[in-house]
C-alpha cells in the first residue's frame, strides 16, 4: 500500500481525504427552508420507513445535539452491538420529542445546527474520530468521520424531500462530497472477494456528482490509495440518484444492477453493488 497519510495510522486505504466542513452551514440553511415551506399536513408523511417527516426532522436534531455533547443517552445495553444501541437510541430520541411542534423543532433546528456547523468549522481534519461502522475502520480519521455526517444530514433532507413530493436537491457540490463519501466504503465492501494482486474494481457514477473509484487488491485487503490503470476486472458505471440511493438502501443491490453497465468479472460487479453506507 502507499505510504500512510497523515492523521489516523493505517487508513490511507480509505484514499483521499474529504473536506466537507465548509458545508455544514449551506446544508442548515436548505433544511431550514424546506422545513419553513412545509404545509401543516407535510409533516406526518411518511419519510424514512416509519419514521415521518416530524420524525426525520426530530432525529435531526438529536444528531446535532449528540455532536455537540448535548444530548443525555442511555448507555450500550447487556450485549447490545453498536448497531441495535444506534437504532434504539435513535427511536428513543424521535419518541422523546414526538409531541414537539414543528415551529419549535425548527427553531432548534437553527440554534444547534449553526453551533454545530462552526464547530466543524474548525474541525482538525487528521484527528482521531469514532469508528465508521460502514468503511470498515475504527478508529477513523476526524475526516471522514465529518464527511459521514455531512452525508446523514444530506441524506435525511433528501428523505423530507421526497416525502413531500420534491426530487432529490440537484445542487452538485453537496452531492458530490455525499457520493464520494459513500464510496469510502467499497473497500469494506469488497473484503471478502478473492483476486490476484493488484486487480482493480472501478465504479464510476455519472452525472452532477460524478466521478470514479478504484478499488484495488493488495496483501493487505481492497485499497483506494492506487493508482488506477486501463484494465479494470470489473466495471461499474450508473448514475448519481442510482449510486447515493443504492448506498443508503432506498433502492437494493439487484434494482441497481438493472440500472448498471457492467463490464467484466460479474461476482466483483456485484460485490461492489452490495455497497452500504449508512448503520442499517
Amino acid at each position: 500500500m502507499n505510504p500512510e497519510t497523515q492523521g489516523v495510522p493505517g487508513t490511507a486505504w480509505l484514499g483521499r481525504p474529504i473536506d466537507a466542513r465548509a458545508l455544514f452551514g449551506p446544508e442548515l440553511r436548505a433544511l431550514l427552508g424546506t422545513l419553513r415551506g412545509l404545509a401543516p399536513s407535510d409533516w406526518s408523511r411518511a419519510a424514512a420507513g416509519r419514521w415521518t417527516v416530524h420524525d426525520v426532522a426530530a432525529h435531526l436534531l438529536g444528531d446535532c445535539y449528540g455532536r455537540l455533547g448535548e444530548a443525555d443517552r442511555n448507555g450500550f445495553a447487556e450485549d447490545e452491538t453498536v448497531e441495535a444501541f444506534i437504532h434504539r437510541t435513535n427511536q428513543e430520541w424521535v419518541d422523546l420529542h414526538a409531541e414537539d411542534s414543528p415551529a419549535s423543532l425548527v427553531d432548534a433546528l437553527a440554534d444547534a445546527g449553526t453551533r454545530l456547523a462552526r464547530q466543524f468549522a474548525t474541525a482538525d481534519l487528521d484527528a482521531t474520530a469514532p469508528g465508521v461502522s460502514w468503511a470498515g475502520v475504527d478508529p477513523a480519521p476526524a475526516w471522514l468521520d465529518i464527511a459521514r455526517e455531512f452525508s446523514e444530514h444530506w441524506t435525511h433532507r433528501q428523505q423530507i424531500r421526497h416525502a413531500v413530493g420534491r426530487g432529490t436537491d440537484p445542487e452538485p457540490r453537496a452531492s458530490t462530497v455525499v457520493v464520494d463519501t459513500f464510496m469510502r466504503a467499497l473497500p469494506h465492501t469488497l473484503r471478502p472477494m478473492s483476486a490476484p494482486t493488484g486487480a482493480q474494481v472501478r465504479v464510476a457514477v455519472e452525472g452532477p456528482a460524478g466521478g470514479a473509484w478504484v478499488a484495488t487488491a493488495t496483501t493487505d485487503g481492497w485499497s483506494l490509495a492506487e493508482a488506477a490503470h486501463d484494465h479494470p476486472v470489473a466495471a461499474v458505471v450508473m448514475d448519481t440518484e442510482t449510486a447515493w440511493r443504492l448506498a443508503t438502501r432506498h433502492i437494493d443491490p439487484a434494482c441497481a444492477l438493472s440500472r448498471a453497465r457492467v463490464r467484466g468479472e460479474l461476482r466483483l460487479a456485484q460485490a461492489a453493488c452490495r455497497i452500504v453506507s449508512v448503520v442499517h
